[in-house]
């Protein structure tokens, strides 16, 4: 066995290249390379990569020392004359980023979205989103994603500041696909984009890079008694509940509405006069989040509805394995199907 990579018995070759981990340890051993490279549907890199080389000579990537947690590490190690590591200094890079976008180049900022919304938001705002320039920024590990890291590492208030931003479109990718799609279909837009990703350990929901535009939408499963509008990890949480819901004779409607800003208002529109109920699902503070977009929506529209909203509640996170925070609060599979439950009672 190369002492590069090492072969578990339920998954792909892992590139241990940068690792301590060698083929004399026990299979069960790992470290921070082995464990990020497990992320596979954060596919920033790759994505990025294929635009490069088909010609795309303008693209550069900037981050703050987490090229390898965000998967852009491929992309620097195959162009390291474009790319830009800019140490623990978030507001640099972004300020940087700017400079970039100002010289003709269209840089790409990746960074774990706590440090890039939420630290990051005033230089977003002022260097980026006012003097509108053309950057690329994906946020991951948002929401709960990082888990154990506790509440300085959550980002559950991202959407909320993000979308008052004036310039600013912002995305929210469910998977390694819709990451592809992402980039490439918005890769000659003038202006900013800010792309909301996870952890990479998300369930697939597209089996290829899907349908893809600014203020688009993907209805994935249609229903007769209930719709579920949901973004990033909560659209797989919605097929599954959709799923589990089925065996009981209860019909779902799942919606990935992946451009956050601007929101896609016909499936609001056609959820409100089909279903009557209108269900949200995001990994994010219900207040003033994706939700909070849709409630807006039926608001001016006068749309005759009822809505609830899944999401994180209006406090600070507990600390725990995502997964298990993910079934605490009601963002799972199960969490779904016991809201529209609920929700179908109450509406009954």
């Amino acid at each position: 066995m190369s002492n590069t990579t090492y072969q578990h018995s339920s998954r792909r070759n892992v590139d241990l290249s940068e690792s301590t981990v060698t083929a004399d340890f026990d299979e069960a051993t790992w470290d921070m390379p082995g464990s990020l490279a497990l992320s596979g549907q954060l596919t920033t890199g790759q994505a990025l990569i294929e635009l490069a080389e088909e010609g795309r000579d303008d693209l550069v990537v900037c981050s703050a020392d987490l090229m390898r947690p965000t998967q852009v590490i491929d992309f620097a190690k195959k162009y390291p004359q474009r790319s830009f590591n800019f140490g623990i200094a978030e507001r640099n890079m972004i300020s940087g980023a700017a400079g970039l976008a100002a010289c003709g180049y269209l840089p790409v900022v990746s960074n774990y979205s706590f440090f890039l919304a939420l630290m990051g938001l005033e230089n977003i705002r002022d260097d980026i989103c006012y003097t509108d320039l053309n950057v690329r920024m994906i946020g991951t590990h948002s929401g709960v994603a990082m888990g154990f890291y506790g509440t300085s590492h959550h980002s559950n208030e991202d959407i909320g500041a993000l979308r008052t931003l004036p310039n600013l479109t912002l995305m929210a990718p469910c998977d390694g696909n819709a990451i592809r799609s992402a980039f490439r279909e918005t890769i000659d837009h003038q202006g900013p984009i800010y792309f909301r990703a996870g952890r990479g350990r998300e369930k697939q929901v597209y089996s290829e890079p899907p349908e893809w535009r600014i203020g688009g939408s993907n209805t994935l499963r249609e229903g007769r008694h209930a719709t579920v509008l949901a973004v990033g990890n909560l659209v797989s949480a919605a097929l599954e509940a959709a799923d589990e819901l089925a065996g009981e004779g209860i019909e779902l409607t799942v919606v990935d509405m992946y451009s956050i800003r601007p929101i896609d208002r016909e499936p609001i529109r056609r959820a409100a006069e089909q279903n009557g109920l209108v269900i949200t699902g995001e990994e994010h503070n219900i207040t003033g989040g994706f939700g909070s977009a849709v409630a807006e929506v039926i608001a001016e529209e006068g749309l005759g509805c009822r809505l609830k909203r899944v999401g994180m509640p209006d406090e600070y996170s507990l600390l725990g394995p995502p997964t298990h925070l993910y079934r605490h609060y009601g963002l799972d599979g199960p969490g779904v199907a016991g809201t529209v439950r609920e929700a179908l009672k109450a509406s009954a």
